[in-house]
């Protein structure tokens, strides 16, 4: 083995070592021990992660086996890394805010009596995000993707003496599961078509299965590539949240927030994106799964973000703008725009996790309370708090020259370039949601920090700014989502930053019809305030500050005024009633009535109680025979002989 394996294999190892260390151990190397071999092992696969992304960019690529697990037949079963620009890209930005999320949880989760077994889990999800997008084949990304959705079953829940975290961690772990239910079956028709679940070898094979065709329930012929990509892409939606297996997202606010950030910024949540894009060479092979892709992208993007606008919960109205925001990406990538989805991605990782971190720093020093209506005036308690924030709110809502105007305004036109069927539509929910987005993010702005103080007089005399190992990872983060956007547009959407990595067919290349306007960073921001993206951005921040600084009594009566609309916002569409009365009402009817028919009437009514039923009838009978009385055995005993004797004497 290579140095540079040995490199390779430390990166996932290094945060898994961590993990164990402080879930097996932390009793006995107590708090600060497991919190050291947690942050230790995460620092160890980032700086390892940043010395293989130099490696990479010196042009080494590497896409090989490191252990074989199983073989059967020809087909080998391994764990193997594929490390590529992609990969290297994401490892690094996924051990980058992991790192700074558990620095932050040091302040976070000081007093909470589960510190070592948070810090255990935080370090086992960052492994297995690392094993996901390391692989290079699918059976390791299947690990990986199954992997960190049970670790979040047990961040989401960790509270687990709450009914409601126990509930939101079992609603994302099977809402997970149908979406990996349709993963699984891809993989499997991949295994099936293909021999292997080698990365390299299916995509080398994929152009000749373009015309194939499958009859999977009546005689109508499916093209093969189209549904296995929709089956991966069932996948992503569960993963990534997209509508309508969304629901799940919101309610992981109940888990602590460092990992409601880890969670919605770089792991997990960008699993479905990142698997896409690595896909690229299969999705290219079939319009019909780009478009289900980009007609998903778009209405959760705009639909999602409208509920985040009468959210007051500071965690949801975050949380709603990660499932919009996801949907960007997931517009990108039915447009062909894979390397656009992969830099907003990296954008959004900084500048949301940024927000999150900003939102639990308020919660701290209000004593865990999250209600917005309850909060107000915090600028002058909270300045580090404050302005980390507000870089996070420009960059999400795209203001050059924070990086999320780069990395959305990219995506916006090239959808705008887009000739796949449906990109019309996405166009429109994309646009639309630059202002929503405005309004919404600036309204948590002003609610939270602005006005007069909200809250009781008790927190208001507690006021203060959270303490370093809180503020600093807050400023480490701010800063990529300032530069970041200027550094990487240019090479990473026009300038082949991910080589072979990404493949775009050229009737769908959208990034090439864009790069011929793009001259430069500073001429695409010159562009950009310009252009209608920027100005409906400037009106949602200008209508959030009327509402909620100017006529702060306005949006009660337009509530009031709007009150159907407000309350299907309120309600999510109504998908969590219906999900639950369809799904799990359902479940529990059908179980009802599987034991009512199943337990009670055939297991216990027919062979338990039948069989004591038949045995309390044939000792009814066999009572009366056996009275106790001579007179009745003499009887019987006459009657007996004669009864023989009748048939003996009967007898030819």
């Amino acid at each position: 083995m290579t140095y540079m394996q040995e490199l390779y294999l430390l990166v996932p190892l290094a945060p898994l070592a961590g993990a164990i260390i402080a879930g097996l151990f932390g009793h006995k190397i107590g708090r600060a021990g497991s919190h050291w071999a947690a942050i230790i092992g995460v620092a160890i696969s980032f700086f390892t992660s940043l010395a293989i992304y130099q490696d990479v960019e010196r042009g080494n690529i590497f896409n090989g086996g490191v252990y074989t697990w199983l073989t059967s037949g020809a087909t080998r079963f391994e764990v193997g890394f594929l490390i590529d620009k992609l990969s290297a890209t994401m490892m690094v930005v996924v051990s980058f805010v992991s790192l700074m999320v558990h620095i932050y949880t040091i302040g976070y989760m000081h007093d909470d009596p589960g510190y070592q077994r948070f810090f255990s889990y935080t370090a086992l999800f960052t492994f297995s995000m690392l094993m996901l997008v390391m692989a290079n084949n699918f059976l390791q990304l299947f690990f990986g993707w199954e992997a960190v959705g049970l670790v979040s079953y047990f961040l989401i829940g960790f509270w687990y003496t709450r009914e409601s975290a126990i509930f939101a961690g079992l609603k994302a772990f099977l809402v997970n599961r149908v979406g990996d239910f349709g993963f699984l079956l891809g993989i499997a028709l991949i295994l099936s078509y293909f021999g292997t679940l080698d990365y390299a070898t299916v995509f080398q094979h994929a152009p000749q299965l373009a015309n194939q065709t499958i009859e999977i329930i009546t005689d109508e012929p499916w093209a093969v590539m189209t549904l296995i990509c929709i089956l991966l892409f069932t996948g992503a939606m569960g993963k990534s949240a997209q509508f309508p297996l969304h629901v799940w997202l919101p309610d992981s606010m109940e888990g602590p927030t460092p990992i409601s950030a880890l969670i919605h910024a770089a792991t997990m949540v960008t699993a479905g994106i990142f698997m896409v894009a690595r896909m690229s060479p299969l999705f290219e092979l079939s319009e019909t799964a780009q478009s289900v892709v980009l007609v998903i992208g778009g209405i959760t993007a705009l639909f999602m973000a409208l509920i985040a606008i009468v959210q007051n919960d500071i965690k949801r109205v975050v949380a709603y703008s990660t499932l919009s925001q996801l949907g960007y990406m997931t517009v990108g990538l039915g447009a062909s725009a894979f390397a656009a989805s992969i830099f907003h991605l990296m954008t959004h990782a900084f500048f949301k996790a940024l927000l999150f971190l900003c939102a639990g720093s308020v919660i701290i020093a209000l004593h865990h309370e999250q209600d917005m209506r309850k909060m107000g005036g915090l600028k002058k308690y909270m300045p580090v708090t404050y302005w980390t924030a507000v870089v996070g709110a420009l960059a999400l809502t795209g203001i050059p020259p924070f990086a999320g105007f780069f990395s959305k305004d990219s995506l916006i036109e090239a959808v705008h370039l887009s000739r796949v069927p449906g990109a019309v539509f996405a166009y429109f929910c994309v646009l639309s949601c630059v202002f929503v987005t405005a309004l919404y993010t600036f309204r948590l702005l002003f609610m939270t920090f602005h006005g007069e103080p909200r809250m009781d007089e008790h927190a208001r005399e507690n006021l203060r700014e959270s303490p370093a190992v809180v503020t600093v990872p807050l400023v480490m983060l701010a800063v990529p989502s300032v530069y970041t956007g200027w550094q990487y547009i240019e090479p990473m959407l026009f300038g082949g930053y991910f080589g072979r990595a990404i493949v775009v067919r050229p009737e769908y290349d959208v990034l090439a019809r864009l790069h011929e306007e793009f001259h430069g960073a500073f001429a695409f921001v010159l562009q950009g305030v310009t252009a209608l993206p920027f100005w409906l951005a400037v009106a949602g921040i200008s209508l959030a500050y009327y509402l909620y600084r100017v006529r702060t009594d306005l949006p009660q009566k337009i509530r009031e005024r709007f009150d159907l609309i407000y309350r299907i916002l309120e309600r999510k569409y109504g998908f969590d009633e219906f999900y639950q009365w369809l799904f799990a009402g359902g479940a529990r009817r059908v179980g009802g009535s599987l034991w009512q028919v199943g337990d009670v009437t055939v297991i216990d009514g027919f062979f338990v109680n039948g069989t004591a039923h038949l045995v309390r009838l044939a000792s009814v009978v066999i009572r009366h025979l056996q009275s106790g009385y001579i007179y009745h055995y003499a009887f019987s005993m006459i009657i007996g002989v004669f009864v023989l004797l009748t048939l003996w004497f009967s007898r030819p």
